[in-house]
């Protein structure tokens, strides 16, 4: 094992850290199947009354009771029945609900915690199922966003939790929203489950101003990392990512697409993060690492030894912009560009921030001879123009990803000229 300063800055591969993979919160990869079946509105079984909607109490199987249900982890000295009834009334959000952050939603479903916020903008698509362990092949015909169709599954394995979905970008004009109290739980822990730096950095402001803990997450090929950031007044107050990586990292940076990755090292950093959550809702905040841990799978240090590294945390950066000065840049929006690119030759337009009537947009799309394949669910409607091979998906937020360019002004023109200006 290396152990190292973390001063002036830790000496790792930026893939195994900033993972810019294949979809992003705010600006990220978008990858879009040009031929992904989706099959028309009026055939879907999904209801947009049920995007949001909460399992009914005659839903729930009455037959399965908490004592039982949790029976083997009351057990375990560590959690007990006073954790388990604390884990009972915790609020967690987690930004992200790809591989990371399907797994996580998962653990901490099935472990009892109350009410999950899932924040994801993307859909299900084929090449998410080899690694993404809560959606399914209906899930990914039926392109259905990934926050909803988390909450549909995890609603079949404990119904008697509350999961709120929430189907956008984290950005900052929407931050305090989508991070607010739900039935009147206020947000006790933010679990990172994305795959850019953009928004770890955003989640490190608003956590740092708000005194919010939050668990950074990662996984790219065979590497796997996380990290404790707990902030002021914590009496364990730790580093926050500021102090480990003051700018972002620079040069190319691996994504899933060009790495790959494996699901085992999706399920480790899972597995990790979600146990240092269990150890903070439980009120043992004390025995939550203060380490930047990472382990690569594949490859082995020497001597039969499993590759893995430990940064100090437990002490903030002298001089931190962030926890210590108290500078919230990210969360300002500064520099933050309204259209960016997704990769995979593709450009994601987000300036919009309107609702999309998505039926009468499909009907009013199916009349225009210049597109074809208008295929629509209650969330998400796409379409191909006949000429230069574009297909555009709307959200019903007003957001699109154009695929088949990588030209910003034509991206644009295609949106104005099929969605509107």
């Amino acid at each position: 094992m290396q152990k190292t300063d973390p001063l002036p800055g830790p000496r790792m591969p930026n893939q195994l850290f900033f993972p810019i993979l294949r979809r992003s919160g705010v600006f990220g990869i978008v990858k879009l199947a040009p031929s992904l079946p989706m099959s028309p509105i009026s055939q879907l079984t999904v209801d947009s009354s049920q995007s949001t909607a909460e399992p009914s109490a005659s839903d729930r199987p009455s037959y399965i009771v908490d004592s039982d249900r949790y029976s083997r982890q009351i057990l375990f000295p560590g959690i007990g029945a006073a954790g388990q009834q604390l884990l009972s009334t915790s609020h967690v959000a987690i930004v992200g609900c790809g591989a990371t952050g399907a797994a996580t939603a998962s653990l901490l479903a099935r472990a009892g915690v109350g009410t999950l916020t899932l924040i994801d903008r993307d859909f299900v698509e084929p090449s998410n199922l080899q690694r993404q362990v809560l959606f399914d092949e209906a899930d990914a015909r039926d392109s259905l966003p990934k926050a909803e169709a988390a909450r549909r599954k995890i609603a079949l394995f404990n119904s008697t939790i509350t999961v709120h979905p929430r189907i956008a970008d984290l950005i900052p004009a929407n931050i305090d929203e989508l991070l607010a109290p739900s039935g009147g739980r206020p947000v006790q822990l933010i679990l990172d489950a994305t795959d850019n730096f953009e928004t770890r950095y955003l989640i490190n402001d608003y956590a740092i101003r708000e005194s919010i803990p939050w668990i950074y997450a990662a996984a790219i090929g065979g590497y796997a990392a996380t990290m404790n950031i707990l902030p002021a007044p914590s009496e364990h107050r730790t580093a926050c990512l500021a102090c480990i990586f003051p700018k972002p990292p620079s040069g190319p940076v691996e994504t899933c697409d060009t790495s790959g990755i494996l699901s085992t090292a999706v399920n480790l950093a899972a597995s990790l993060q979600a146990t240092e959550a269990l150890k903070l809702l439980t009120g043992q905040p004390h025995l939550m690492r203060r380490t930047l841990l990472s382990f690569d799978l594949w490859n082995l240090a020497g001597q039969g030894n499993l590759d893995r590294s430990e940064i100090a945390t437990s002490t903030p950066r002298p001089g931190c912009t962030v926890c210590g000065e108290r500078i919230f840049s990210h969360l300002a929006g500064e520099g933050r560009p309204h259209i960016t690119l997704c990769g995979r030759n593709s450009v994601q337009i987000h300036e919009r921030h309107r609702p999309v009537d998505l039926p009468a947009m499909r009907e009013r799309l199916t009349q225009n001879s210049d597109l074809t394949d208008v295929r629509s669910n209650d969330l998400l409607l796409r379409f191909r123009t006949r000429r230069g091979d574009h297909t555009l998906t709307l959200f019903a937020d007003g957001r699109a990803v154009i695929q088949g360019t990588t030209d910003i002004t034509l991206a644009r023109t295609l949106y104005a000229r099929f969605i509107g200006s």
